[in-house]
């Protein structure tokens, strides 16, 4: 994991990994950081039961991986989500 991880950053990537939409692909493109990693990350600075809550949500979602996603789907985010400030891939 990487250790020059700000703590906006953090707070930006754990929000990321909640959001069902939202592709481990997508965190790994912006933050450098591969699904293993963001695993790590939450692990460390959620509660153990949130921890647990997030895993069970991301394991049973389908589009928390690019490869399972409909085909059609091919950004990272919703085209009618607002421009989120601190996110590389929304302002282009």
């Amino acid at each position: 994991m990487k250790e020059d991880i700000t703590a906006e950053n953090t707070d930006r990537i754990i929000e990321m990994a909640w959001e069902d939409r939202t592709p481990f692909e997508a965190i790994e493109f912006q933050f450098g950081l591969n699904e293993s990693a963001v695993k790590e990350l939450m692990k460390k600075n959620l509660k153990f039961s949130s921890y647990r809550l997030w895993r069970d949500r991301a394991s049973n979602c389908g589009t928390k991986h690019a490869k399972k996603r409909a085909s059609g789907i091919n950004r990272f985010k919703c085209n009618l989500q607002r421009n989120i400030t601190l996110n590389k891939i929304s302002k282009r």
